[in-house]
């Protein structure tokens, strides 16, 4: 009896009253039950629907679910399964996290078109579509060796930088770059056993300085610093480039000594051609060198400078010119 008295105290909802109580559509609820992820406890003879406390629960734990981001199949397999949540919540936060980053880059997208347009111009769809391009590729160049090398901006760079040698270059010449290349990695490491700073190292260096001018462009010297630096030099990329971590170290090496002996052969020329040509081409090796780095550049001259292999004269005229 006691017991009898206890089941009618229980609370039971028809479906348009659960509705009110949760703030989710009857149509939402019938969903659910067709396809078994809720059905109510109790179906009346004449097909009304009532939803029971437990059913309440159940329907609480779902919409929690849906909040934070898992699919109508992934609830229901987990409230069938009895899963262990916390597991489950541990890599949904991860799946979160890359999913606001990725809204987020979507959204600087979106800031990027609105300030290059006005409202009086039509929206320039082909940009639009290789802004997006330039989006998908950063995240799949997030899970290569560039990723871990770069940060978040030097990788759109990149995005855009590889975006621009398809525009640059044909598929011949892309093929004539990369085995011109390959014929140098394979060149490097036959000459390990060599002093860098030898005449096969410096020609290595020139080489290997002429391929890189082809390729970056003045605007991308920032990028291909950050490349170099941070990804052959910290044992990243090279190996996908042919080059061992012993090869890159010898190659650093013999570009150093390569711009050493451009500098020293510029500099020869003080005295005997005029100084707007040494000058010319004394800029140009430290925009090859340093960018617009300011910081690069006073670096090299100093370097230059304590060089015993430049003349007094030359010395000379480099503080003038400073």
């Amino acid at each position: 009896m006691v017991l009898m008295e206890e089941e009618k105290t229980m609370a039971e909802w028809y479906v348009k009253d659960l509705s009110q109580l949760t703030h989710i559509s009857v149509q939402t609820l019938h969903h659910y039950d067709r396809i078994g992820l809720l059905k109510p406890s109790v179906r009346l003879p004449n097909g009304y629907r009532l939803y029971s406390e437990k059913d309440l629960l159940k329907l609480q734990q779902i919409i929690a679910l849906k909040f934070f981001g898992f699919s109508l199949a992934e609830i229901k397999k987990l409230l069938e399964t009895n899963a262990n949540m916390i597991d489950h919540f541990a890599v949904q936060s991860t799946f979160l996290e890359e999913k606001a980053k990725q809204l987020l880059s979507a959204s600087r997208v979106l800031q990027k078109i609105i300030s290059d347009c006005s409202h009086d111009k039509s929206i320039p769809w082909q940009t639009i579509i290789q802004l997006i391009e330039v989006y998908h590729m950063t995240q799949q160049l997030e899970k290569t060796w560039v990723g871990k090398a770069l940060s978040q901006e030097e990788l759109k760079d990149y995005a855009h930088f590889t975006k621009d040698l398809e525009k640059r270059f044909s598929p011949s010449e892309k093929k004539a770059f990369e085995e011109k290349w390959a014929d140098l990695a394979k060149t490097i490491h036959a000459n390990l056993d060599k002093n860098p700073e030898s005449e096969i190292g410096i020609q290595l260096g020139k080489r290997c300085m002429e391929w890189v001018n082809a390729i970056y462009t003045k605007e991308h010297f920032s990028l291909r610093k950050s490349i170099w630096d941070k990804g052959f030099k910290g044992g990243l990329g090279g190996e996908e480039h042919g080059l061992t971590k012993e090869c890159v170290e010898w190659l650093d090496k013999a570009i150093t000594a390569y711009q050493m002996h451009r500098a020293i052969t510029i500099l020869d020329r003080v005295g005997i051609d005029s100084d707007s040509e040494v000058l010319n081409r004394w800029n140009a090796l430290l925009e090859e060198i340093c960018g617009d780095e300011d910081a690069l550049k006073k670096d090299a001259l100093n370097t230059v400078l304590n060089l015993e292999r430049v003349s007094s004269k030359a010395k000379l005229w480099l503080k003038k010119m400073k």
